[in-house]
């Protein structure tokens, strides 16, 4: 028994089984967590590497090329990448989207370990990891204060962290720009030497005087007792009071004789303040697969109870939450899916005109939606932008073959049938066909799937939930809606009056004298306009394709731009400034100031500047991962939401530019959208592959002097670092063994003098805080003072370091970094006021023509816009599977391959609606657009397959061709402008929405209502005509081929036709 008799005959049963899946798919929506986009970790492994003591230099010879030379083996390798700085290396490898990361990190280790006998000895053994989202920082929050300040990392660590780290969910929590406590004991070189002292002898003595040692056991009378000597320091006044020395002539020398303790914080190197106040950056990330709102939601509400317990002077403010991005982006587009919702609904009542068959469609709705929720549970994913964006898709297409079923069921009711055989009867007939169509979208759904790259890994979901969409509106047209309408529809009624039988339907309702008065004279309308074209084959199918042709035309005259990912208007603006190298951070601050206070006049609609000014990082270590020196400002920026403003980001952001463009000591910034999707920025960057500094350094500045020139071009700046000023010291290795010393050691003294020794630790609380010996800092600021450090010997002996060593001033630079094996300088630009694939075409053909390559030097555009490239290439790929497998299905339906070539004459005419729909709104094609064309492939065929079927319907019950074409037109043009409105419709809340994150899913909307517009009212004449046209050539080629026999036989076929008279 077939499956529409089953459920008609079965209404309770099949009512209850569809009853059930909503409860289940509301009971998994309710267990969904919320995030912006689908997990996604960056296919990056890091190898890092340290090597004390050496130059980057050294460590690019010594240690990256030889890590280099060995990864390059890992298998899904797509670049190789290395940053060699002073001590450290930290080679990137960058795999293929979609390969398995753990198995990639244990391949990595395998290849590291086989290259450690390389490394030269005080290496250490290479460090791999792997990128994790997890790692992304979720939220930030500034805490200031005034005269509780220096005492915020006490405050931190005792009371916020622990508090914080109880949360579940929560992940790695780091603190940047806390005051941290040290004691200094700052030694005068001068004194030192008065009383033939080193350095290292008082640190000795500070540290041998703060320890607690066991000092044995001793037995009393019964008991046991371990004995412990206890002499660490209370306070750091003690310090001074330590003797150090006795001279001949029997003076006591203490530290406070030689030096100056200061129990302070950490000597300023990184400043953070918040609206211009001291504050600490607390940054929180969640645990892999965490929900990342409810994290967010959580850590605020800790911070709110923990606020009470603060200082009246700390305030806790949030910086950046991702749980208002994510909630105000989730929100928008909730909002779009419950307005297509409405419209679809409004659609499906407008062209039937009755509430029961309206509310039969509209159930088709909300079941097929809640069954993706059950497929996002199964899948272990999330409620996320792609997700709602799919079911936003899928909303207008899931009641087109509940559209098919009922209208064939009224159309059957209408001829006197009672409802239950009419449900019957009529499912019967159309049910292969609405699997069909099906089968189409599926074609075009289940190969996003198959991507691969970063496309691939948004869009599967994508692909999946539209699939599980559509698949179960296709069971619920062909069970629910024939059994809901055997049971809601009434049959034809009548009555008799003066002795004639009068049938009720004929009564004229308001809905009859308007809108289906309406739709009767858009049918006459298109029947007349029909009959003319099916007359005039040749002059429509060429006005056709003229049209078609005109519609390229903005595209060819580059009137239509191309982007790699929309950039969002998501109220952060990140602004980087840096000034000459080697400016002091004093310097920097004063600089940091001056903008602050400018920026907060300028643009009114700031609520909030966190800056970062100069570096926390001591050792190089840290470095690796920092941009940040004392050089550099970093600020964050937090305006308030875009409907609130009536300037955009992007206008702000040229404000912040023209401004910092005044200051002459800064010599490059940059004001850029903080980004939040997986797309990350949107940059052409030029990559300058070669050798020599001096060569790539000097085309990297030709670059950036003619780019700046290009009126789109933003932010135009070079990755490489200028040379930085060092001194080398360089040690007469014969002169210092005859004093015993080895540059190991000297290299050791030196630290110990300029960067501190530390000697132990002042214990508080429970907490520990370091002690630092050192020269105090007039006793090293110039290369003389470096000269006259006394440096104990072997012997007892004290030397001066200019007896042993000579110094070397040069410039160098801070960092070197590879791709592919080869030295690499880039430059990066962003777009303003122009898309990403125009400001590309512009640089390639008015930039790069005009810089020397020397031999051995080259050039490439990468970026945002290979990205675009590589995603547009696999988009075109997929395409093109798609019109193949699209084909076949067709093919199979129809068992022909005339057919279906005569549909696919509508796709192209869908291309011409989006290239004029991009045109006229004058938004850009990017990979989410794109997405919306491959997905038109599937959509506008469905009308092509419609009216197709029909005509060969009617030609089967006998009607000749143009009779069949023109019945077919007039009889399917309701139900084709019926499914191709609900799925414009449900994609103009997404097209026109101003919430936050619209920006990014704004092009699929305007792709799709384009394309579906253009291509279904010319899919009414297209299909026809050519139909008719290539129907009438088989017809005479099989008349020939008559023709050709008979004479064969001798025979006229106008005799034939005469004897059959």
């Amino acid at each position: 028994m077939a499956i529409y008799k089953t459920a008609i005959k079965n209404p309770v049963t099949t009512l209850l089984v569809f009853v059930a899946v909503m409860i289940i798919g509301l009971f998994c929506f309710v267990q969904l967590p919320v995030d912006q986009f689908p997990e996604m970790d960056p296919p990056y492994v890091m190898v890092m590497t340290t090597y004390p003591g050496a130059s980057a230099s050294e460590i690019e010879t010594n240690v990256s090329k030889i890590m280099e030379n060995s990864l390059t083996s890992v298998d899904n390798l797509k670049y190789i990448n290395s940053t060699s700085k002073d001590n450290v290396s930290l080679v990137i490898l960058e795999l293929e989207w979609g390969c398995d990361i753990t198995e990639a990190v244990n391949d990595v280790r395998s290849f590291c370990d086989m290259a450690k006998n390389q490394l030269p000895d005080g290496c250490s053994s290479p460090m791999v990891f792997k990128f994790s989202s997890s790692t992304m920082p979720i939220c930030q929050y500034s805490i200031t204060a005034d005269e509780s300040y220096p005492a915020l990392d006490k405050i931190l660590n005792d009371e916020v962290i622990p508090q914080l780290n109880q949360i579940n969910g929560i992940g790695n929590l780091s603190v940047a720009g806390a005051p941290d406590r040290y004691i200094y004991v700052d030694i005068d070189q001068q004194k030192l030497d008065a009383y033939g002292l080193t350095l290292e002898t008082v640190g000795q003595i500070i540290s041998a005087n703060n320890l607690n040692l066991s000092s044995g056991t001793v037995k009393m009378d019964k008991e046991q007792y371990q004995m412990q000597v206890r002499s660490e320091y209370v306070e750091s006044s003690e310090i001074n009071d330590l003797m150090v020395t006795i001279t001949p002539q029997g003076q006591q020398v203490f530290v406070r004789d030689i030096a100056t303790v200061r129990d302070t914080i950490k000597d300023l190197s990184l400043d953070e303040k918040t609206n211009g106040r001291e504050a600490v950056r607390l940054i929180v990330a969640k645990q892999s697969g965490s929900n990342t709102v409810q994290v967010c939601e959580d850590v605020q509400e800790a911070l709110a109870k923990i606020q009470k317990q603060m200082p009246t002077d700390v305030k806790i403010q949030e910086i950046y939450n991702s749980a208002d991005n994510i909630r105000n982006s989730i929100t928008s587009l909730e909002e779009s899916v419950m307005y297509a919702l409405l419209f679809v609904v409004l659609v499906v009542l407008f062209f039937l005109g009755k509430w029961r068959a309206t509310i039969i469609i509209s159930l088709t709705i909300p079941i097929s939606l809640i069954v993706a929720f059950i497929y996002l549970k199964m899948a272990d994913s999330s409620i996320n932008i792609i997700s709602l964006c799919s079911l936003s898709i899928a909303i207008g297409m899931v009641v087109d073959d509940a559209i098919v079923v009922l209208e064939n069921i009224t159309r059957h009711i209408e001829r006197g049938e009672n409802p239950r055989e009419a449900s019957i009867y009529a499912t019967n007939e159309v049910w292969v066909s609405v699997i069909a169509t099906t089968l189409v979208l599926v074609a075009v759904f289940v190969p996003l799937t198959m991507m691969d790259g970063m496309a691939g890994i948004m869009f599967e979901s994508l692909g999946w939930i539209v699939t599980v969409v559509c698949c179960t509106s296709t069971v619920i047209a062909i069970t629910l809606t024939p059994m809901l309408c055997s049971k809601l529809l009434q049959a034809r009624k009548f009555h008799v009056e003066n002795g004639k039988l009068i049938d009720d339907s004929a009564k004229k309702t308001w809905y009859d004298r308007t809108v289906v008065a309406m739709l009767d004279k858009v049918d006459a309308a298109y029947a007349k306009s029909l009959g003319w074209c099916l007359r005039h084959k040749t002059v429509t199918i060429i006005a056709l394709f003229a049209f078609f042709g005109a519609s390229l035309l903005p595209f060819i005259m580059g009137k239509v731009g191309t982007d790699f990912m929309a950039q969002q208007d998501n109220a952060r603006l990140s602004v980087t400034v840096e000034l000459q190298r080697g400016t002091r951070i004093e310097e920097t601050l004063k600089t940091a100031r001056a903008l602050e206070n400018r920026f907060m006049l300028l643009v009114p609609e700031i609520e909030m500047i966190s800056t970062s000014a100069g570096s926390n990082d001591d050792d190089g270590t840290g470095a690796i991962f920092s941009t940040t020196m004392n050089n550099t400002i970093s600020m964050t920026i937090r305006l308030n939401k875009k409907w609130e403003r009536e300037r955009t980001i992007w206008q702000i952001a040229e404000v912040l530019r023209q401004e910092m463009a005044q200051y002459p000591e800064i010599i490059e910034y940059q004001a850029a959208l903080s980004s939040g999707g997986p797309g990350g920025g949107n940059t052409v960057d030029i990559e300058i592959y070669g050798y020599d500094f001096d060569i790539t350094n000097q085309m990297a500045q030709q670059i950036i002097a003619l780019t700046k020139e290009l009126p789109g071009a933003r932010d135009v700046y070079s990755d490489r670092d200028d040379d930085r000023p060092e001194i080398k010291i360089l040690v007469d290795k014969e002169k210092a063994s005859r004093h015993g010393l080895t540059s190991a050691t000297i290299s050791s003294y030196l630290r110990n003098r300029v960067n501190g020794m530390a000697v132990g630790f002042l214990k508080e609380d429970g907490n520990e805080y370091d002690i630092l010996v050192r020269l105090k800092e007039e006793n090293r600021n110039s290369i003389s003072d470096v000269l006259d450090f006394s440096i104990p010997t072997p012997t007892g002996k004290t030397i001066k370091l200019s007896e042993i060593c000579s110094v070397d001033e040069y410039w160098a630079p801070p960092k070197i970094v590879r791709k592919s094996r080869q030295r690499i300088v880039t430059v990066k630009v962003t777009p303003y006021e122009t898309s990403l694939g125009e400001l590309a075409q512009a640089i390639e053909t008015q930039v790069l023509p005009k810089i020397d390559k020397p031999a051995g030097y080259s050039i490439r555009l990468a970026g945002s816009y290979e990205d675009q490239q590589e995603s547009f290439g696999k988009l075109g790929m997929l395409g093109a599977l798609i019109l193949i497998l699209v084909y076949i299905v067709m093919a199979s339906q129809f068992e022909s391959f005339s057919k279906p070539a005569i549909i696919m004459f509508t796709v192209p005419f869908a291309l011409s609606g989006v290239i004029l729909a991009l045109w006229m709104t004058g938004v850009s094609l990017d990979m989410i657009g794109a997405l919306g064309i491959v997905l038109l492939v599937g959509i506008v065929v469905k009308n092509g397959i419609v009216l197709v079927d029909y005509i060969n319907l009617m030609r089967e019950r006998g009607n000749d061709l143009n009779a069949a074409i023109q019945m077919s037109g007039q009889s399917r043009l309701r139900p084709v402008l019926m499914t191709a409105f609900t799925t414009i419709l449900g994609m103009v809340p997404m097209a026109v929405s101003q919430g936050e994150g619209a920006e990014m899913w704004r092009p699929l909307g305007i792709v799709v209502i384009g394309g579906l517009t253009i291509s279904t009212f010319l899919t009414l004449y297209i299909v026809p005509v050519i139909y008719g046209a290539m129907s009438k050539k088989g017809e005479r080629d099989k008349l020939k081929k008559v023709r050709e026999q008979f004479i064969f036989m001798d025979i006229k076929v106008e005799d034939c036709e005469e004897n059959e008279k």
